[in-house]
């Protein structure tokens, strides 16, 4: 999120830069990110190499409006945690601007009510209400394997093992 730069740019450590340049850098420091996100996040995208773009980009969770029904169940199925502000909230709601650092708190489970603690750098932390887009029980077994490989992998392995 850059101020007057609508798409395409971020920053990293002040400097602006295209997203993915900034996506690169916060990986190779090990930073976990999280994506915040206007309304149908993903429109347009909802292949299945969108999702793994952003997985393979480092991050961990989305917190949009809302989300593209496609590309939400591809983001589930790359170990990436869909969530919704709540009441019409969004960034700028809670003054976002990419300088905080995020953490989600709660029991994922479908469609439960979690909270995403934002740390903003003057050590201020707000309180989000967000809801937890994993849908169903199974989008939950297979975000908590990492994603849909892992949950195959997983089931795979407890079949051989319940033969011998």
């Amino acid at each position: 999120m850059v101020a007057g730069i609508e798409g395409g740019m971020s920053k990293y450590n002040g400097e602006v830069m295209p997203v993915y340049d900034a996506a690169m850098r916060h990986k190779a420091d090990g930073t976990a990110m999280v994506v915040v996100a206007g309304k149908e996040y993903g429109t347009g995208s909802s292949r299945d190499w969108a999702a793994k773009g952003v997985r393979l980009a480092g991050v961990l969770a989305i917190v949009a409006e809302g989300f593209e029904r496609i590309h939400r169940t591809n983001l589930v199925g790359m170990g990436v945690l869909p969530m919704e502000f709540k009441n019409g909230d969004n960034r700028d709601t809670y003054g976002i601007d990419g300088t905080e650092t995020f953490d989600v708190n709660g029991e994922i489970g479908p469609l439960a009510d979690l909270t995403v603690s934002i740390h903003r750098r003057n050590g201020e932390t707000i309180e989000v209400p967000v809801t937890c887009r994993l849908d169903t029980a199974e989008e939950v077994h297979v975000y908590r394997a990492g994603g849909v490989l892992q949950r195959f992998a997983q089931d795979f392995l407890e079949s051989t093992s319940s033969t011998d």
